[in-house]
Order: C-alpha cells, then sequence, then structure tokens
C-alpha cells in the first residue's frame, strides 16, 4: 500500500491553481500525495468552493481580522488536525514568518509567475510581475516553483519552465499564457517530487 502525503494548499483568491492540482489528482499525476485540507486566508475565497467542489475540506482563517502570531497559531493546529506532511502556496499572498518556515524545511513549495531570479522578492505578485516583465522589454518570461525558506522567492529552485513574450500582450494576457502554459503544468509536477521524497522516506 503506497503511503501518501498529505497535502494542504493555502490560498487567497480565485484557487485556479489548486483547481489544476486537484484536477492532477484526480487524474493520478500525483500518486505519492493526496490534498486533504484547503487553507484561505479570507473567507470568500473562490478556492473553498472549488475544494468542496471536488470534496476537499476547506477551512477560512481570516489574516486581516488577526494579528500574524495568531494567524500562525491557528494554521499550525490545522495542518497538525490534518496531519499535513507538505504545503502548496498557490496564490497565497500573506508572507509566513521566518519561525513559521523554520519549522516546515523543505516541506513548503510555491508557485511564482517568473523565471526567478528575475521579477521576485517581496512586493512582486500577481499583475506586477507581468507589468515588470512587459516593462523590462523581456521576450522570455515563465514560471518557478521552488520550496520555501524565510527570504521571499529565495529558497531553492524545483522546476522552471519558460513562455514567450508575444507582440501586444498585456499583463493581464501575459498572466493567463504563464498559468496555463507553466504554473499549471509545474505545481502538479513538483508535487508530486516533493511527496514522492516524503513517503518514501
Amino acid at each position: 500500500m503506497l503511503k501518501k502525503a498529505n497535502i494542504a494548499v493555502l490560498v487567497s483568491g480565485g484557487g485556479t491553481n489548486l483547481e489544476a492540482l486537484l484536477k492532477a489528482q484526480e487524474e493520478g499525476r500525483i500518486p505519492h500525495g493526496q490534498i486533504v485540507l484547503v487553507c484561505a486566508s479570507n473567507e470568500t475565497a473562490y478556492a473553498l468552493t472549488r475544494a468542496a467542489n471536488h470534496g476537499v475540506p476547506g477551512v477560512a482563517i481570516p489574516r486581516k481580522q488577526m494579528s500574524q502570531e495568531a494567524f500562525e497559531t491557528t494554521l499550525s493546529l490545522k495542518l497538525a488536525e490534518y496531519k499535513i506532511d507538505v504545503i502548496i502556496l498557490a496564490g497565497f499572498l500573506s508572507i509566513l514568518s521566518e519561525s513559521f518556515v523554520r519549522q516546515w524545511p523543505d516541506r513548503i513549495l510555491n508557485v511564482h509567475p517568473s523565471l526567478i531570479p528575475s521579477f521576485c522578492g517581496k512586493g512582486m505578485y500577481g499583475l506586477k510581475v507581468h507589468e515588470a516583465a512587459l516593462a523590462k522589454g523581456v521576450k522570455v518570461t515563465g514560471a518557478t516553483v521552488h520550496l520555501v525558506n524565510e527570504i521571499p522567492d529565495g529558497g531553492r529552485i524545483l522546476l522552471q519552465k519558460a513562455v514567450d513574450i508575444l507582440p501586444g500582450d498585456t499583463a493581464e494576457t501575459l498572466q493567463c499564457r504563464v498559468m496555463e502554459q507553466a504554473e499549471w503544468v509545474l505545481l502538479p509536477q513538483a508535487a508530486e517530487m516533493l511527496c514522492e521524497q516524503i513517503s518514501e522516506s
């Protein structure tokens, strides 16, 4: 019997990356892991509806209504309750504290919508990343899945995939193409890589 690593996905908004992970799981592309919990940093996140549609428990921990310490304490209790092995940040907009991250060495994955080390770090998220790439005039961008450490977007890179920037691209069209061609492809692959390491250790 294959021992599966328990995955929690942390989200803040619509949950398109979560949807990609849930579909990958249902198609058997994450055989060493199973998503058992979705945590949203606000109670109106559509990602919670996506989780429910796939039969996965979802919980809201409203970040804006509590201190960082209280938020992370509440989150830690939920992760313990569900016996979580791996945390995946999928459009999660809160930066986790150093003390929290250190409790999960090489167990937290993040997807970032650029080819790190370009257009990354504190304050670089969502459309801002794509706006920066277009302003710089680069011809190629992409996405990166990396392990999370105490430095924003500073952890070890697991996977990267390049995406061409096309004439006439806006930040919105580029964001969609990077998600479809890179983020949704890489995230399930990286999840399986990490879960396989854990289940065999």
